[in-house]
């Protein structure tokens, strides 16, 4: 509460004002990094109340997902937030960890930012760097690494280079709408297709599905691998958690055209948001083991830097009188805090809920029969090492 008064009447109490949702995005506001110094924070001071009815729509990009619900009245009120694309020249474009609880070693991301918009998505931070917000501007300012192509050419055509399994899209969706047209994801896999080295890719977009004619052949080499996100079967809930993504339903289809076509896929439950998607797991499991998904993975809510008060934020909007009780069960599971950042524990939680959790995933996952067949190995005994490309050419003539 501000009180901007100092005789403390009851009329001069106004309450800071709360988030208003905006109709196709995830983050309820644009919370500044933690590397700005000025903090600014939003109040109503009585003067001006919107009016269900003013102010434009929201626009939701390729629409994937998008319906009308009893949300639309809250964000009517609020104007339109517009995608930007900014076009990036990267100077590298592959990422090695040596994290112990990541099953790969290296990673390219073709984008920066994601217009899916999913709130609790652990990448937001690093729009911190850019000295932009991890709330909104993380879903509508986008950048695209244009010459993402080129530079992998480039890196696996060096002599040292020591060829293994590259993670696609694991930051920020490789295949999200901005896809559609830039075709920089496209372009990256016909990269790896031509020297054939393996990779794996895991996405929540439908739009993977227009590169079949590249991916399949490589699955049938062994080559690649792909898993889908699904955190919900409820339509209505993923367009809150996950405004622009594909709806539950078309992303099954999805692990069902891709099982079809021979591509090993899995579904990864991420993240598991007690109270919110944790009771729809073991359902979830059941409809993509349905579809053809042979394997399965679970992530506890992670909360990390900006991403804890900005799913407050979601949740104070969407689910008032549930925040409390959600956010406590997260901290049961994070020894008391909002996140625990260490390796043995930022996947999975600790402690009893934790442990519940992991026997109900366990308990599913042989029922249904799943994570039975080995699909982590890809081969890269086949891989062209291409000639190496030299950035001054004419250095040749001499």
């Amino acid at each position: 509460m501000k009180d901007l008064n100092p005789d403390h009447s009851p009329e001069t109490w106004y309450p800071v004002a709360p988030p208003a949702p905006r109709k196709g995005r995830g983050a309820v506001t644009n919370l500044q990094g933690r590397y700005e110094v000025d903090q600014r924070e939003a109040f109503d001071d009585g003067w001006q109340h919107a009016q269900p009815g003013e102010g434009a729509g929201g626009h939701d990009g390729d629409g994937e997902g998008e319906c009308d619900s009893a949300d639309d009245l809250a964000t009517e009120a609020t104007p339109a937030l517009r995608t930007q694309v900014f076009e990036e020249r990267a100077k590298s474009i592959l990422t090695r960890n040596q994290s112990p609880d990541i099953p790969f070693n290296v990673s390219l991301n073709p984008y920066r930012g994601c217009e899916h918009g999913c709130i609790y998505c652990f990448a937001r931070p690093t729009h911190s760097y850019l000295g932009l917000s991890p709330g909104l501007d993380f879903e509508s300012r986008i950048y695209a690494k244009i010459n993402a192509p080129e530079l992998l050419a480039r890196e696996i055509a060096k002599p040292a280079y020591e060829p293994e399994p590259i993670a696609l899209g694991v930051n920020t969706d490789a295949w999200q709408p901005v896809e559609r047209d830039l075709r920089i994801t496209r372009r990256v896999i016909e990269v790896l297709s031509e020297h054939e080295h393996p990779f794996a890719a895991i996405t929540k977009s439908s739009l993977i599905e227009r590169d079949l004619d590249l991916l399949v052949p490589m699955a049938q080499r062994q080559q690649f691998m792909a898993a889908i996100t699904i955190t919900t079967l409820d339509a209505d809930l993923a367009r809150t958690l996950e405004p622009r993504a594909a709806t539950p339903a078309r992303r099954l289809r999805t692990i069902r055209t891709l099982a079809q076509a021979g591509i090993p896929v899995g579904v990864s439950i991420a993240p598991v948001i007690p109270f919110v998607t944790e009771p729809d797991m073991e359902r979830v499991l059941e409809a993509c083991a349905e579809a053809g998904a042979t394997s399965a993975s679970y992530i506890v809510l992670r909360l990390p830097w900006e991403v804890a008060p900005l799913f407050e934020g979601w949740l104070e909007a969407h689910f008032p009188q549930r925040a409390a009780r959600v956010m406590s069960r997260v901290r049961d599971m994070r020894g008391g805090k909002d996140y625990d950042s260490a390796f043995s524990q930022r996947m999975k939680g600790t402690g009893l809920w934790a442990d519940l959790l992991k026997q109900r995933f366990h308990k599913a996952v042989k029922r249904l029969g799943l994570n039975e067949r080995r699909h982590g190995i890809l081969d890269m005994s086949a891989f062209v090492r291409a000639k190496t490309v030299r950035e001054k050419p004419q250095l040749d003539l001499f």
